[in-house]
This record gives structure tokens, sequence and C-alpha cells, in this order.
């Protein structure tokens, strides 16, 4: 239904690969947002000039991808042992010799592969680096002010497989719709005005609200509580990562 493309607005945001097929239509710009973790993991990879490749989850055909690409392949965090490299952001920080990073997750790196195919231009933004991102962003805009530009929460996943909107995401996608609209972006859509706002409300301490959400005490509770700090690591990246090709480049 036309109505649910938010297509009046030059800046939308919506849930998922349902959402995201709603709002991207026409625009220029998809952004994937994944705070917990694999927008934060893509950051810090590029922080360090890795490039990622996103792969959808559990696809047996990973490895030989990997292989052709010659890339490292991300397993995951619970399979992870010493000096290999998972979806938890710790272990690409950490990784003593990396270039490239086969990057599968249920959520954001599948999203990111299906958006390929949809939109002109692809980026990753968390809460680490959506300065940067909303900088780049604005820069683009003043040279074609037309530009569109679709901000889609990832979520995650209930055990049935169904979307659950999961609060960090929206956080993470409200960051970067906040910075923007701040710069004066016009044409906000109401949904992407009702994100900004529920960033506002824990702009003063991102840390605690994520450790505190059902996701940040989830990965707490597996060991994985540093995945949640480093999450919460506002505008500490000057990356923007980018989809060329299969590959986001540093």
């Amino acid at each position: 239904m036309d109505a649910h493309r938010q297509s009046p607005y030059s800046l939308r945001t919506d849930w998922g690969s349902a959402g995201a097929d709603a709002i991207c239509a026409g625009c220029d710009v998809a952004v994937v947002v994944d705070v917990l973790s694999f927008s934060t993991t893509l950051t810090v990879a590029a922080d360090r000039g890795v490039a990622v490749l996103p792969f959808p989850w559990r696809d047996e055909r990973a490895v030989d991808h990997a292989a052709e690409r010659g890339a490292t392949l991300a397993v995951g965090r619970s399979e992870a042992g010493p000096g290999q490299v998972s979806l938890s952001p710790g272990t690409v920080r950490a990784a003593p010799e990396l270039s490239r990073l086969v990057l599968p997750s249920p959520n954001g790196s599948t999203l990111a592969f299906r958006l390929r195919a949809v939109a002109q231009t692809v980026i990753g933004v968390g809460l680490r680096n959506r300065r940067a991102a909303a900088d780049h962003l604005l820069e683009r805009r003043a040279s074609f002010p037309g530009l569109r530009v679709a901000v889609v929460a990832a979520g995650e996943r209930w055990p049935d497989g169904s979307l659950r909107p999961a609060v960090e995401d929206l956080w993470g996608a409200g960051a970067l719709i906040d910075a923007l609209g701040a710069a004066g972006w016009p044409d906000v859509s109401p949904e992407a005005r009702a994100a900004a706002a529920a960033f506002r409300e824990i702009a003063d301490d991102p840390a605690a609200a994520l450790r505190d959400c059902a996701s940040g005490r989830e990965l707490a509770a597996i060991g994985f509580a540093d995945d949640v700090r480093v999450a919460s690591e506002l505008d500490r990246s000057p990356s923007v990562p980018r989809l060329v090709g299969d590959m986001f480049e540093p």
C-alpha cells in the first residue's frame, strides 16, 4: 500500500525486511541500523580499515564465499575460540591480522545483503558513527537537495522467526534522524520523528539504556556485556561503511 511507503517524505524509517521493501522504493540511500551488533561490529572493522562482506545467517555457502574472496569468516559468538573473529566487536578489535571479513548475522547482515538489489547506496550506521553518517548525508544533500534516505531498523527475532522490534535499533535510527533534523533536514516522516524522540529520551546516558534494554541484558547474561559497552560509544567512530558490490568499504 502506497501509504506505508512514507513517499511524501525524504527521510523515512521502518522495521526489518518488509519495512525496507516499503520505504526504500525510490530512495537514494538505505541505512541499515543493527546496534547489537552488526552495525557496531561493522564500524569497528571500518575504523581499522577492514572491509566487511555481509552474508545471510546460517548459509552454508559462507565458507566458500570467504575462501573465494580471500576473507576471514566470522563465526557465531558462542562458537568463537581464542583468536577467532565473531559478530562480537571486541573480537574484531583484537584480531591481529584482518583485511576482509565475511560477517553473517541474522538481522543486519541479512538485511544489508538483501538491500543490495533495492537501493542505489547502502550504508551501515549505529550509535558509534551516527554523527559521521549524518555529516556524510548532509554533505550529499548539499550537492543533491532532493536526496531521499530510508533508515531501516533491523530489529531482532522471536523464537518463531518473526520480527522483534528491538528498542536499541529504534534508538540507533533515531540518533541519526535526530542529528539530521537538528541540521535542518526537511520532510521528515512522522515515523522518523518518533524515532528521533525516542533517542532523545536516552541521549544523556545511552550506555545505561543499552545495558538495561532486553537485548543488552540478553547479551550480558551470555557473557557479552562488553559488546553492549562498545555499542554505546556514541559518535566515537569517524567511519561511514558503504556497500560497494558485495562489500562494505571502510
